[in-house]
């Protein structure tokens, strides 16, 4: 291309040839940028969910093609988060798409120096022996006033505040029902 064509592609060129003084319309679009096509474009599907990190429930868009995501953004329809997401909500599609992602239970037995993998039924029989266990060492049927106490000081629950209501619901209920007594939850504090 010689110059005088350049030149006469120039931006400001253009803005003053056409009177979009301010660059907000055609005459700041280049031959590349015209080309450029969102990447939503080709998405089968667009699913609505919410996203995973923190009590706040900002609603997301997962444009979904071939069974795979695609991009993941915030949804505009959104009260809560009007179609912005913090960095960690945009982090969402490396969460699910990561090849570092872990798909199997990791254990380290207490001593040993490298980890293992689990299948889930054996994690979480381990995980219920060990409850089962803790309660029985740790159950207090009358506190120091003769007072039935019925409960456990043994262990507690942290709930998340990505669950949702029901989860944390039956999450305390299953604690008290072992007569744990630390019951607290990350969205409240």
């Amino acid at each position: 291309m010689d110059l005088g064509k350049r030149v006469a592609a120039w931006p400001v060129l253009r803005q003053l040839r056409t009177g979009d003084r301010l660059g907000l319309g055609e005459a700041v679009k280049s031959d590349s940028s015209a080309a450029l096509r969102p990447r939503t474009e080709d998405a089968d599907a667009v699913v609505d969910s919410i996203c995973p990190f923190c009590a706040v429930g900002c609603a997301q868009r997962i444009f979904v093609k071939d069974d795979e995501i695609l991009h993941i953004e915030g949804d505009p329809a959104s009260p809560i988060s009007r179609g912005r997401l913090c960095p960690r909500g945009s982090s969402t599609k490396d969460l699910v798409t990561s090849d570092r992602r872990e798909y199997t239970v990791r254990y380290r037995r207490p001593g040993a120096a490298e980890w293992e993998n689990l299948d889930l039924d054996t994690a979480m029989d381990m995980i219920a022996d060990r409850i089962i266990a803790t309660r029985d060492d740790t159950w207090q049927e009358l506190d120091e006033n003769r007072h039935r106490v019925n409960r456990t000081l043994g262990f507690g629950t942290l709930g998340g505040a990505a669950l949702d209501n029901e989860e944390n619901y039956l999450i305390k209920k299953l604690f008290t029902a072992l007569g744990a007594v630390q019951i607290e939850n990350q969205a409240r504090i």
